[in-house]
């Protein structure tokens, strides 16, 4: 907004060229010449300038005569568009153009000058509505900045990768280039089942906030099956709406019978709750949700999957952080899922996307620079033989003949804190090894991969952020048999006697595409809504540095 204030500054600035002589002028000689003298005043990172690039400064909407095709398909396709709510600037913008007559721009006593500031007028409102077409809400930039202030262990530092198919520049050439807007700008928007089936379940919770029926629940103790509670009847109401309650009557009852015991734990089971049909806090937290709060968290994914890389191979992987879960898909269906171990919250997994290129089997884990720091040495000052019993070697260097050194023949209190450690350790093969016996290499700028784990009991847990930034899988033999089955190098039965030994194997493998991403509601294959909880905060930040479009 700054930006075309300035402009139309230059505009009033550069009056002159408005004479009546000029009018007679060919528009688009007149208006090329003010473009290029509005956007010679910008620098070089102005959005406008780089806009008018596209178009060689020659004006893209407008005519003396009215509008280009283009630009009457992007007022449309605004005017039509049924996320794009009401109450923002986007259309507010829109309206202030559309209800103020093109009478006033065109014929009669319209002027160049006013034909060349509704031209600026839609510069401004094209780059504001295909930024958020593109991007959506959220702030990418602020927020990936908010993140890498975040230093952890691994050199890992908390990022978040988007990968849009379009900027605002791109866009707006495939617009004039093949004058489809419409098109154009729903080619922005993901056609993949995680996005299509989202938007539809929020067009449903719309509808059903504009009949003003959803309960609201007051707090309430902890509620257990055969009890009576006041409350109970807004809360068979509530899983009605959501369509959690199947085949129960709703009445004003206050027990909590065995139909309402059924449809809680239908509705635990979809928001990552353990399903024992005990109404506690967790559960009565999901429960409380106001419609607003759930419509906002579904338009937040639906930012996050527009910026999704998009996937054409049939065989994909996803991770979902907040649910603690990976999902292999064939064809757009799961055909496997396990459980998985991320990042703690000061370590946090990124949100990142990569081939899977390489099944190694028996891994040495080379231990960063950081966690020695932070955890060998001072276990190393505490007892001398501490790497020893873990089965970690230390090398004087990192070469391949770099020499073994004794825990014990180190001052290791001088690299406690020291820009770098001239030791290299390394944790030899074995079910003690922390990347357990097969990892899954994707090369990232992370260092992140998957990997087995010898903390099998972890998987027990609902919130499972364990690990420094890595992915723990719960059934990792069982995800090597998967790759097996379309792989003929990497047979399943040999494997399997390689893992009995210590000797670390490389496998190459077909590549396989893996989105690790951060969804807090989705819809799976089944369509049916998914929540969990924002482990990461991500939600919470997201939120706050949004856009004023």
């Amino acid at each position: 907004m700054k930006q075309l204030k300035k402009i139309m500054i230059v505009l009033l600035v550069t009056g002159g060229l408005y004479t009546t002589a000029a009018f007679s002028v060919d528009f688009d000689s007149v208006a090329s010449a003010v473009i290029t003298k509005v956007v010679s005043s910008q620098p070089s990172s102005s959005s406008v300038k780089k806009i008018y690039q596209v178009s060689q400064n020659r004006p893209i909407w407008v005519t003396a005569h009215g509008f280009v095709p283009i630009g009457r398909g992007l007022l449309d396709q605004i005017g039509s568009d049924p996320l794009l709510g009401h109450n923002t600037k986007i259309y507010r913008d829109y309206q202030a153009i559309t209800s103020y007559g093109t009478g006033s721009y065109f014929g009669g006593n319209s002027s160049t000058k006013k034909q060349i500031k509704l031209e600026l007028k839609m510069t401004n409102l094209y780059r504001n509505y295909a930024n958020y077409k593109i991007y959506g809400m959220i702030n990418w930039k602020i927020f990936r900045g908010r993140l890498r202030q975040i230093i952890v262990t691994n050199n890992i530092h908390a990022d978040w990768l988007i990968y849009p198919k379009y900027n605002i520049y791109t866009l707006l050439y495939t617009m004039m280039t093949t004058g489809d807007v419409r098109g154009a700008f729903d080619d922005t928007t993901p056609k993949t089942q995680l996005y299509v089936s989202l938007e539809k379940i929020y067009f449903h919770y719309l509808r059903i906030a504009q009949s003003g029926e959803w309960p609201v629940i007051p707090k309430f103790a902890v509620i257990k099956p055969g009890e009576s509670n006041a409350v109970i009847p807004k809360i068979r109401k509530r899983l009605y709406l959501s369509g959690d309650l199947q085949g129960c009557d709703i009445d004003s009852s206050s027990t909590y019978d065995s139909c309402l015991v059924d449809a809680v734990k239908r509705f635990q089971k979809r928001v990552g709750e353990r399903a024992d049909g005990v109404i506690g806090k967790s559960t009565q937290n999901f429960l409380r949700l106001s419609l607003n709060q759930i419509l906002t968290r579904m338009k937040l994914n639906l930012d996050r999957i527009r910026v999704m890389r998009r996937i054409d191979s049939p065989r994909h992987i996803m991770v979902n952080i907040p649910a603690f879960r990976l999902y292999f898909y064939d064809n757009g269906k799961i055909f496997q899922t396990m459980k998985v171990i991320t990042g703690r919250k000061n370590h946090p997994t990124p949100v990142f996307s990569n081939d899977i290129k390489t099944v190694v089997l028996n891994p040495y884990w080379n231990v960063p620079k950081s966690i020695i720091q932070k955890e060998m040495i001072p276990k190393l000052l505490r007892n001398p033989n501490a790497m020893a019993r873990q089965g970690i070697e230390i090398h004087k260097g990192w070469g391949p003949n770099a020499p073994k050194v004794s825990g014990a023949s180190v001052n290791w209190s001088q690299y406690r804190y020291s820009k770098s450690v001239p030791y290299h350790f390394a944790q030899v093969p074995g079910y003690r090894n922390a990347l357990g016996k097969v990892k899954f290499l994707f090369p990232n700028q992370f260092s992140v991969y998957m990997h087995d784990t010898p903390t099998k009991h972890l998987f027990k847990r609902k919130v499972r952020s364990y690990s420094h930034g890595c992915i723990r899988l719960e059934k990792p033999r069982s995800l090597m048999k998967t790759f097996a089955s379309f792989n003929e190098n990497l047979d399943y039965t040999t494997a399997q006697k390689i893992l009995k030994g210590k000797k670390q194997t490389y496998y190459p493998v077909a590549h396989i595409p893996v989105n690790v991403t951060y969804l807090t509601s989705w819809v799976d294959p089944d369509g049916t809504l998914q929540m969990r909880n924002d482990v990461y905060g991500y939600d919470k930040e997201q939120l706050k540095y949004r856009n004023k479009y």
